[in-house]
């Protein structure tokens, strides 16, 4: 043909059918990427996995919070402040360099219960005075003397050491004609207890009061003031309804009030109150002071619920409120607290979660966690798979038998309870979460390899008997290289597919396993343990920021990876859209 005829009636060049330029040639690899590039959904699915894996990885870089970041609020809060009860119980007091045991007050409670005014215990005689329902004395009993009485003439026995003056034989005669079993002389107390025909003399002196009253003193600086005789002065002189009393030289007076009673000095201030209301601080910190009990006692006699109370030139208000456990003294607190289901702010743009901590930043956290589990979960069962499958369809005959009957007794595992059991003794265990991840990778890879194995198998199967690994076989390669050089790389695209729609499949397992308790633990993160907050049913009603989020990330990762495997599998093999 000529070159004239090489151009058009124009005069513009043509080509024929046959020019090498017109001959196109593009490579197994890029014919892949081409059919991928013209699926509209797998490009979808692959923007939606680029978003997720910028999201978990780039996110956290730009999140200024950490996924373990606990934040804080400051916030009146009413709070228990003290514990009020009505003293109705005997509380003991010993006199300086005394001691009254516990066997000893076992002994008064039961003297006290039969009205038996001596009682012995482990040897020691101990004389019980009562001087009202709410107050006694104990004393301990030193005999004098016995005394045997015959036609009204008292005969006089010393113990060892002691003696019998006549004015003490005055009193016990006077004491004895008025039917008296006890009598003061010169500041002593004495007992008459008779036993048969003798009677035993007992000078007593008190080494414990056992009252139902507490005596506060209105300046703390005094309550070293408020000694044992100081008790025993002041109750005693309650108890016999006196209006004063005398100790040290110092007089006292008594003011009785409905509850308490104060006790006025001589100098005309208060001094104590005495009362049977017991205010017990719910802190070690707090002192109860007298004018707060005095607050607590008005409003209690009024029938109010608040009181106010100053204290340190600061005014402040108190409930009162009475329950099961009592009566409780609330008072409200400006403090710390942990910023709980926070709701979606410019702060924290999905809120809180249960325990004060970032949902965003947790979400980002916790997606690398996902993600990473599921890759290293395929990789491992890839390498498994492909090794059992490689070496079973090569050989055949035996080998294969004998693999595919041991995948097959694999395949008869139950899964799910050998994960909660895997779970379970890694609780029992207390395994670190560090560890615990990756641990959790192992036992995922290792379950989930079988259908692998078996497509791998069934591949090189068809595979071996072609052209190229007869010649591989005459070239004289070895086994694993004829294996892992040859066949596998056939496969791969095989296994891309495969591993691309498992990625979802692991992602939704570890998902499951986290929200059933049994993954990851506090304060790791993962979507499945950010999910698990619903399973609070208050939570899933009323604070959907924290769960709905991890759900919509783990629904449209999965959406994601299958898109993408729906697309690669139809780009290998095209034939699959027939």
């Amino acid at each position: 043909m000529s070159e004239e005829m090489k151009k058009d009636m124009n005069g513009n060049e043509t080509q024929r059918l046959d020019d090498v330029s017109r001959v196109k040639v593009l490579s197994p690899t890029m014919l892949v990427v081409k059919r991928f590039i013209r699926n509209r959904l797998a490009l979808t699915g692959l923007a939606i996995l680029v978003v997720m894996f910028l999201f978990s990885f780039l996110g956290t870089f730009i999140v200024p919070y950490s996924q373990t970041q606990v934040f804080h609020i400051y916030d009146d809060v009413v709070k228990d402040f003290a514990g009020v009860t009505q003293n109705d119980e005997l509380r003991y007091t010993t006199a300086p360099g005394t001691t009254f045991p516990s066997s000893a007050r076992t002994g008064f409670v039961t003297a006290m219960r039969t009205g038996q005014s001596i009682f012995t215990v482990d040897g020691v005689d101990y004389a019980l005075e009562r001087e009202s329902d709410d107050f006694y004395r104990i004393t301990l009993g030193r005999e004098i003397a016995s005394v045997l009485t015959l036609a009204g003439i008292p005969s006089f026995n010393p113990v060892a050491g002691e003696t019998v003056s006549e004015a003490l034989t005055a009193a016990y005669i006077a004491a004895a004609d008025e039917g008296k079993t006890e009598f003061d002389l010169d500041g002593a107390h004495y007992i008459m207890t008779r036993q048969g025909k003798t009677t035993r003399l007992l000078k007593t002196q008190v080494m414990a009061i056992a009252s139902k009253f507490v005596v506060d003193p209105y300046d703390q600086a005094n309550r070293n003031a408020l000694t044992f005789d100081f008790r025993l002065a002041a109750e005693t002189a309650i108890a016999r309804n006196e209006v004063a009393f005398e100790l040290n030289g110092e007089g006292y007076t008594l003011n009785k009030e409905a509850d308490a009673i104060d006790v006025i000095g001589q100098d005309g201030e208060p001094f104590a109150m005495i009362t049977k209301l017991i205010v017990s601080p719910l802190a070690s910190d707090v002192v109860i002071t007298v004018a707060f009990k005095d607050a607590l006692l008005a409003a209690m006699e009024s029938g109010s619920k608040t009181f106010m109370f100053t204290e340190n030139e600061e005014e402040t208000e108190y409930t009162v409120e009475t329950n099961m456990r009592g009566t409780v003294v609330r008072k409200e607190y400006h403090t710390q607290l942990i910023d709980m289901y926070a709701r979606p702010s410019a702060e924290h743009w999905l809120g809180t979660d249960s325990n004060g901590m970032d949902v965003m930043a947790r979400l980002m956290y916790g997606g690398q966690i996902s993600l990473m589990v599921g890759f290293v979960v395929v990789l491992i069962e890839l390498a498994i798979g492909v090794v059992v499958g490689g070496f079973a369809g090569y050989f055949g005959g035996v080998v294969d038998t004998l693999m595919m009957r041991f995948i097959d007794l694999f395949n008869c595992i139950p899964q799910w309870p050998v994960m909660i059991i895997f779970g379970s003794v890694m609780d029992i265990l207390d395994v670190a979460p560090v560890l615990r991840i990756f641990l959790l990778m192992f036992i995922l890879g290792l379950l989930g390899w079988t259908g692998i194995a078996r497509v791998v198998r069934g591949q090189i199967l068809s595979l071996r008997e072609q052209d190229f690994m007869v010649a591989t076989e005459a070239t004289g390669l070895r086994v694993s290289r004829r294996i892992f050089k040859h066949l596998v790389p056939n496969v791969m695209p095989l296994l891309i597919v495969q591993a691309t729609m498992s990625l979802g499949g692991i992602i939704i397992t570890e998902a499951t396993l986290s929200f059933l308790g049994l993954g990851l633990k506090y304060p790791m993160a993962s979507w499945g343990t950010i999910i698990n907050a619903a399973t609070d049913v208050f939570v899933m009603r009323n604070f959907w920021f924290i769960w709905l989020p991890a759900g919509l990330l783990i629904l449209i990762t999965v959406l994601g990876f299958n898109f993408v495997g729906d697309g690669l599998r139809d780009a290998f093999d095209p034939k699959m859209k027939r």
